[in-house]
């Protein structure tokens, strides 16, 4: 996160929207709390502060440091109960554990039969829900009050719980072992990227094939099913399977439209999953449906019904104008892309402590390639380096891999060559440390430096021989990566033609689509 605060109260306090203020406060007065009590005027201070300074809290004379940590924790829990009791975060799992607390608490009273009649309602709609885990606690807790609550029908209710419970138990545990290998290739990704040889691919596929738990595929509901796309939609993207990326894409994305209410119990995998189609797609250019696609996710998030919070506004934000990027560069408009420009720095400027560091880069080099389609290479240098400058990014090396290779050749496009063979350098070594330099950079890198020494009259010549040799790796199972980040192809044949890039891209976009 690009906040500029470490104290989580402070953090807290500002992501507060105005009416959650307001409910506090309202919240605070149902307390009986006199205006003046301490957890409040620390409040309203922090609220008013610009940046957290305890200096200026003990200054105030609120509270004595040795008291400061707990009535920073106080105030803390006040606002966390004040936010769970706010109508707008209430939903369906909250109300589910609700009821559980609420049947709890009859349970110590010893009112089992009142207890009981708001569990077996709650475990009807846990159930209805897939929300699984509690609908095991629920049955759990039945089990504990029948062996106090006599009744004529034990003997049948024994039964019936045992089965409940057993059912419940080898389904939580079903999706237990399918999530976990989900994040666990998930985190593969992250520490190592795409599979770059027929051994790390071995490799991989052993490990996915060794982890995936056996089922009948009939036997699994929704949130199997969910958990069961994820893994294999990750397996897909580690392989560079982009087709079956497709496939897996949009069966998670049609098991939301399938079951419409899950879209608005669970929106944060709704947008995940339509974001993942929407890049499948990008990537195996299938330009009408990703229209189709996108207008659909705008649709869904624009209903009345779909949740609203700080977290989803970020999340559709990132979703959104990512692939409206991406729509313009699958036709090589990118010069009608720019208005998107305003739009996207605004929204980085205003969820700046809420959007994570690399999600924001993603978006500057979205908005490089923009410019360097535009022809307008100096704007597309100036968001490179801020990718290229940022010492955080340690979880993409990808992008900025790919960042350094785009920066050399928009600063040849620039006529910025004056430290071409510095930044080459500083390129090569970077990749190596990576563990990331692959033909395809190796070539660009290669006819990169060797630049001085052509006449110009050579030069059409030597693009040609350049796209000649990187054509062949366009289809290769581990070279083709490169040219998801970066259209060099298209790049050599707008040199070779006299041409703009958008101009070549335009017009392999409608042959796509004829």
């Amino acid at each position: 996160m690009t906040s500029h605060q470490k104290d989580t109260l402070f953090i807290l306090i500002k992501s507060l929207s105005k009416s959650e203020k307001r409910q506090f406060k309202l919240y605070v007065n149902r307390l009986g709390v006199n205006a003046d009590a301490k957890f409040l005027a620390l409040f309203n201070l922090l609220d008013k502060m610009q940046d957290y300074k305890e200096g200026e809290i003990l200054k105030s004379g609120i509270v004595k440091k040795q008291q400061l940590s707990n009535l920073k924790a106080h105030l803390y829990k006040q606002i966390l109960v004040s936010l769970r009791l706010n109508p707008v975060n209430q939903n369906v799992r909250l109300q589910i554990r609700e009821q559980l607390d609420f049947a709890t608490i009859l349970y110590h009273k010893g009112l089992y039969k009142q207890s009981l009649k708001i569990l077996d309602k709650a475990k009807a709609q846990a159930i209805a829900y897939q929300e699984k885990v509690v609908a095991y606690e629920i049955v759990e807790l039945e089990k504990v009050i029948e062996t106090q609550y006599i009744t004529r029908s034990i003997s049948g209710r024994a039964d019936e719980l045992a089965v409940q419970a057993k059912e419940l138990s080898l389904q939580n545990v079903l999706t237990s072992k399918l999530s976990n290998l989900s994040l666990q290739l998930y985190g593969i990704m992250l520490r190592f990227g795409y599979v770059k040889s027929d051994k790390e691919y071995k490799w991989v596929t052993d490990y996915y094939k060794a982890h995936m738990p056996k089922f009948k595929l009939s036997d699994l509901d929704f949130r199997e099913k969910l958990w069961l796309y994820k893994a294999q939609l990750w397996y897909s993207f580690l392989t560079q399977d982009f087709l079956s990326c497709y496939k897996y894409a949009l069966r998670w994305v049609t098991l939301f439209y399938d079951n419409e209410s899950m879209i608005y119990l669970n929106p944060v995998f709704y947008l995940k999953g339509v974001n993942y189609l929407l890049d499948s797609m990008f990537y195996i250019k299938y330009r009408s449906e990703f229209e189709e696609s996108l207008e659909r996710l705008q649709h869904t998030i624009a209903d009345p019904k779909f949740p609203r919070n700080d977290n989803l506004e970020v999340l559709s934000f990132f979703c959104i104008y990512g692939n409206k990027l991406n729509l313009y560069f699958m036709s090589g408009d990118f010069e009608n892309a720019q208005h998107l420009e305003k739009d996207i720095l605004n929204g980085i400027k205003r969820y700046e402590d809420k959007i994570d560091e690399h999600h924001v880069m993603v978006l500057y080099y979205k908005l490089a390639c923009m410019y360097f389609g535009m022809g307008d290479n100096k704007m597309c240098i100036q968001y490179l380096k801020k990718i290229i400058n940022n010492k955080q990014l340690t979880m993409r090396e990808d992008l900025m891999c790919f960042a350094r290779v785009l920066s050399l050749v928009a600063h040849y496009e620039a006529g910025m060559d004056y430290h071409l063979e510095v930044q080459l350098k500083s390129t090569y070594k970077f990749l190596l440390k990576m563990n990331d330099l692959h033909e395809v950079q190796k070539e660009m890198i290669k006819f990169l430096r060797n630049l001085g020494e052509i006449y110009p009259h050579e030069l059409k010549d030597e693009f040609k021989k350049l796209h000649a040799r990187l054509k062949k790796f366009e289809d290769h199972p581990y070279e083709k990566r490169a040219f998801l980040y970066l259209d060099i192809i298209s790049w050599l044949e707008s040199k070779i033609e006299n041409r703009s890039v958008g101009d070549i891209i335009k017009e392999k976009a409608k042959k796509l689509n004829r």
